[in-house]
């Protein structure tokens, strides 16, 4: 579960310009992605596999079926 406060402090320090209508809105679309979209896993990550090596992470998220 996502702390709403975490997610506002992460995106206010990511983007400093931003004002606070936007960070709230922001929060409210990340907030809102575990009812819209579920995380798959994804076969060919071939083209990926010389930066997850160096550490990076991948989501591969698909929208749910309304």
């Amino acid at each position: 579960m996502l702390d709403r406060l975490k997610v506002e402090a992460i995106l206010a320090r990511r983007f400093p310009g931003s004002t606070r209508d936007q960070v709230a809105v922001s929060a409210n679309a990340i907030m809102g992605l575990d009812d819209e979209w579920e995380e798959v896993g994804c076969h060919d990550l071939q083209s990926l596999a010389v930066q997850r090596a160096e550490g990076a992470e991948f989501r591969i998220l698909r929208r749910r079926p309304r």
